[in-house]
C-alpha cells in the first residue's frame, strides 16, 4: 500500500480552534483538487451540542462530503478524554484500528491524501496507555499546531512543539487562532515572540463570521496548505 499523504493538525489544549483550523484547511485543498478525506479518530461532548454549530466530524464530512460516521468512527456522549468515554461506555478503544481508520481514510482519496484531526491536544490519551502523540507517529504526517494568541500561549506552545519534536514528528507550522483584525499588544508580541523561539513558519487564521465551506476555503487557502503535505508511514 502507498504511503499516507496528508497533514494531522494538532492544539496546544481543547477548545483552542483545531477543528476550524482542520476545516480550512481541508476546504482549501477541496477547492484545489486536491481530494482530500479527513479523520479524527474520536469525537466527544456530543451530549453537548450547540444550537447551530456541526460537530467537530460533521463539519469536517461536509467539507469532504463525506460519511461523518468515517471520518470519525468513535463518538462519545460526554465532554470528557477519549480514553474516559471509551471507558464510561464499556470499551477501550483499539489503537491499531485507530491508524488503520486514518489510512483507509487516505485510500479512499484518489491521491491518499488525508487530514487528520487529533483530540484535544497532542498529549490527549486515546487509551489509558496511548496517546495521540503516538497516533501522529504512526502515521507519520506533518503536523501544524492551532493555538490560541493570547496570554500563556507562548509557553503552551513551546512545550507542543517540545513534545512533537521530541517524538520525531515533522512540525511544519504553528497557527494562532482566531486572529483578531487588530491584535493587542500582548498578541503582536506573543507572535513575534513564537517567531523567533518556535523553529518552524507561524501563520495566523483570522475570527470567520461563517462556517460554510466557501468561508473556510477561502480562510485555508490564504494559509497555502498544499505546502505543508507530506507523505507518512505506508501500512504494513
Amino acid at each position: 500500500m502507498s504511503a499516507v499523504r496528508g497533514l494531522l493538525v494538532t492544539a496546544t489544549d481543547t477548545e483552542v480552534g483545531k477543528t476550524v483550523v482542520a476545516a480550512a484547511l481541508t476546504a482549501a485543498l477541496v477547492a484545489d483538487g486536491h481530494e482530500p478525506r479527513a479523520y479524527k479518530p474520536a469525537v466527544t461532548g456530543l451530549d453537548e451540542p450547540v444550537d447551530g454549530v456541526l460537530a467537530d466530524h460533521e463539519l469536517l464530512a461536509r467539507v469532504t462530503g463525506d460519511d461523518p460516521a468515517l471520518v470519525s468512527p468513535q463518538r462519545f456522549g460526554p465532554a470528557v478524554s477519549p480514553h474516559l468515554g471509551a471507558q464510561l461506555a464499556g470499551t477501550v478503544l483499539d489503537p491499531g484500528a485507530l491508524v488503520a481508520g486514518a489510512r483507509a481514510q487516505a485510500a479512499r482519496s484518489p491521491r491518499d491524501l488525508v487530514v487528520v484531526e487529533g483530540v484535544g491536544g497532542l498529549l490527549v490519551p486515546l487509551t489509558p496507555t496511548w496517546l495521540v502523540r503516538d497516533l501522529a507517529v504512526e502515521l507519520a504526517l506533518p503536523v501544524v499546531v492551532a493555538a490560541r494568541p493570547a496570554l500563556g500561549t507562548i509557553n503552551h506552545t513551546l512545550l507542543t512543539l517540545a513534545a512533537a519534536r521530541d517524538a520525531g514528528l515533522d512540525v511544519r507550522a504553528v497557527i494562532l487562532t482566531p486572529w483578531p483584525a487588530q491584535p493587542s499588544t500582548i498578541e503582536a508580541s506573543n507572535r513575534e515572540t513564537l517567531e523567533a523561539l518556535a523553529g518552524c513558519e507561524v501563520a495566523v487564521l483570522p475570527r470567520l463570521a461563517a462556517f460554510d465551506d466557501a468561508t473556510l476555503a477561502a480562510a485555508g487557502a490564504a494559509l497555502s496548505p498544499a505546502r505543508w503535505i507530506g507523505a507518512g508511514a505506508a501500512a504494513a
